[in-house]
């Protein structure tokens, strides 16, 4: 059975209120004093994705009710359960007969199932159409039986996040994970960190995010030492990730939920999370917390140079504490007036705690009459399904300087069916900005309304069929995960608050590119290197041979190879390989890019694990987001898994119609 969740005793705070509920501020957000510039979590919002629910006769190796149940070997029941409300699952394709007696309408208690990509896809949909960021998708402790589920979901997750134009990052959970020192390392390098190669991979400051939950808090679950965390923290940051912390609330004072002498743990962080679940539950203590912990937290934040992501979470639905949406509303707005660079949603998906954001039982209609579970109408106001992700995206506009610093809920619990009646004028001047191989940059002149326009949906059309592919508030949108070489029509219709929909603009009609160039851009180049032991010189890496590599000084991390392509030119793939004798095993090493048109080199792909196995031809392929123009192009190795060296027999280039410059980031001289 896996750990439930990270639920700790209220604080018995003071109730010392900040404003009334109902007042009313009109001035914009400050600006934070920012250690870092917007990026995937600066200056965004982030929902934390546990996707960790399982079905009988979904698939998924876990083979059972995984988090619906106490035993997951058993269908939910009233008897047998482990959340604490139900799921709207009409959005869902697939979902599985449970025990619990019928809906209050007559349907059958049915349940979604993470495993599904279909599932994975919805929910990335919401953060697409509620303009949500971010998912930090959460790992529990993988070596066990949960380990190749929770593979899977890190791949499902990257596909819709790709699919939706989301961002998603890793988050390990390390509760009751005794052996995570040298465990997770392994992990990220041997699995995880393949998944930053995705352009989906959130990256702050050039460098692939990773969060680590539960470093300093003051319990039995998490018995690691200050010395153990640092290591931890470190490692990370030497291979080259922006490392977020999620800690305990008092971790500036080190009493409470946090261990003395942890300081120095949580200043080595890159950004500070803290968790706020079952420390609050009303507006009052939310107000509490803004002085007790959110002031003081971004002043010492600011201090040491360190980012700020507090926890907002829209209540428990058992326990009767969201107010339809008030308590959320406030946190959002204690949060944005202190100056916070980024915001934690917890959670998107914890229906076992009651604080997931996503659509959930609007009445007792939607629920199993024999459940005793509360819908979201349970203090009296009606609340549509989704109304706690719009809230999320209204809060994520006052975060961002879009929605005015308010008090006071902007976001209607129940949108409106009547009134305004007329829809926004078409959309004009459709038009495809910029292509690559898998995507499609469209712009277009805002729509017009009597009342205002509140978004826009872009439309992929086949004859009479259009599918959404997505939505957007501004004017621009990149549709993503499209075919090579393939013709694409677009329309976009624009919306009001009202739901009233335009007709679609102009279609635009594109063709993204051909897939990347087949010709060995490095072959017979001349190469550079940072060493080499005795004959494995980096010549061998462009010289044709499979049976010739190049091998770096040994036990001296990092260590790096560079070919002269002789010209500026289109790069969009690199291949690597390993003699492909079985006499070399199979091993994972550590790789980043480099690459320019001069003496200066930036950062193209941040570094990874990358596993070479004979059984699969010893070959590893890095792909770059997006085709860069560059004459020198640099591997660097920081950590091998079968020989304390770099090493490659293969250093071959591809290209690709050139869109971009190397980007302006991590600069190292060229040799």
């Amino acid at each position: 059975m896996g750990v439930t969740r990270r639920v700790f005793l209220r604080a018995a705070v003071a109730s010392t209120a900040v404003g009334a509920v109902g007042a009313t501020t009109t001035v914009l957000a400050p600006t934070a004093s920012a250690a870092s510039a917007p990026g995937d979590v600066v200056g965004k919002v982030t929902v934390g994705y546990q996707g960790w629910f399982a079905c009988a006769g979904d698939g998924a190796p876990i083979d059972g009710w995984w988090h619906w149940s106490q035993d997951w070997g058993r269908s939910p029941s009233r008897t047998n359960t482990n959340i604490k409300c139900w799921p709207d699952t009409r959005d869902y394709t697939s979902t599985y007969q449970t025990s619990y007696a019928a809906l209050g309408n007559g349907r059958p208690a049915k349940l979604f199932s993470s495993y599904d990509q279909q599932t994975v896809n919805t929910h990335f949909l919401w953060m697409q159409q509620n303009d949500i960021d971010t998912a930090a998708l959460q790992r529990f402790n993988p070596t066990g039986g949960e380990g190749p589920t929770r593979d899977a979901m890190a791949a499902k997750v990257r596909g819709a996040a790709e699919a939706y134009g989301r961002k998603f990052y890793l988050m390990y959970d390390v509760s009751n994970w005794t052996t995570m020192q040298s465990e997770i390392k392994t992990d990220w390098t041997n699995k995880m960190s393949a998944h930053t190669a995705s352009a989906a991979y959130a990256r702050q400051n050039g460098r692939p995010v990773v969060c680590v939950w539960g470093f300093g808090f003051n319990d039995d679950n998490h018995p690691f030492t200050a010395d153990a965390c640092l290591d931890v923290i470190n490692w990370f940051k030497n291979q080259g990730c922006y490392v977020i912390g999620g800690v305990p609330r008092e971790w500036r004072t080190g009493t409470g939920g946090s261990r003395a002498g942890f300081l120095d743990v949580y200043h080595a962080f890159h950004m500070i999370s803290p968790w706020m679940v079952g420390a609050i539950g009303t507006v009052s203590e939310a107000d509490n917390a803004y002085t007790t912990y959110t002031v003081g937290d971004q002043a010492d934040c600011n201090a040491h140079g360190i980012d700020y992501q507090p926890c907002v979470l829209p209540g428990d639905v058992s326990a009767r504490q969201r107010a339809h949406g008030d308590f959320m509303w406030r946190q959002f707005y204690n949060v944005v007036r202190a100056g916070v660079q980024g915001i934690y949603i917890s959670m998107f998906d914890e229906y076992n705690e009651g604080n997931q954001i996503a659509k959930t039982a609007e009445t007792q209609a939607w629920v199993p009459t024999d459940s005793g579970f509360l819908a979201l109408d349970e203090d009296g106001t009606a609340c549509s399904a989704d109304y706690y992700l719009r809230l999320t995206g209204d809060g994520g506009r006052m975060l961002k300087g879009r929605l005015a610093l308010t008090a006071t809920r902007p976001t209607l619990p129940v949108l409106p069916t009547g009134g305004d009646t007329t829809p926004p004028a078409a959309p004009g001047a459709l038009t495809v900005s910029g292509h690559t191989g898998s995507t499609v940059s469209l712009t277009w002149s805002a729509a017009a309304d009597n009342v205002g326009v509140t978004g826009y949906r872009i439309l992929r059309t086949s004859g009479q069929t259009s599918t959404q592919v997505g939505t957007t508030a501004a004017t621009t949108f990149t549709v993503t995960g499209l075919a090579a070489s393939t013709a694409y029509t677009f329309v976009v219709v624009a919306l009001d608050a009202a739901g009233n929909v335009s007709q679609p603009s102009n279609q635009v009609t594109v063709t993204t590119d051909a897939p990347s160039g087949t010709t060995d851009l490095a072959l017979h180049r001349p190469t550079t290197e940072s060493s080499h032991t005795q004959v494995y010189a980096s010549g061998n890496t462009t010289d044709g041979d499979a049976d010739t590599y190049w091998e770096s000084a040994n036990n001296a991390f990092p260590q790096w190879v560079q070919v002269d392509l002789g010209a500026a030119t289109g790069v969009r793939r690199i291949v690597l390989r390993l003699p492909p004798s079985t006499a070399w095993g199979a091993r994972t090493q550590t790789v980043s890019v480099q690459g320019g048109t001069d003496g200066t080199l930036t950062t193209l792909l941040a570094p990874a694990g990358h596993t070479f196995d004979p059984a699969t031809g010893n070959t590893a392929t890095l792909t770059l987001p997006s085709t860069v123009t560059a004459r020198y192009v640099r591997l660097t190795f920081t950590a091998n898994t079968g020989w304390p060296a770099g090493q490659v027999s293969a250093f071959q280039v591809f290209g690709g119609a050139a869109t971009t410059a190397a980007p302006d980031r991590a600069r190292v001289p060229a040799s």
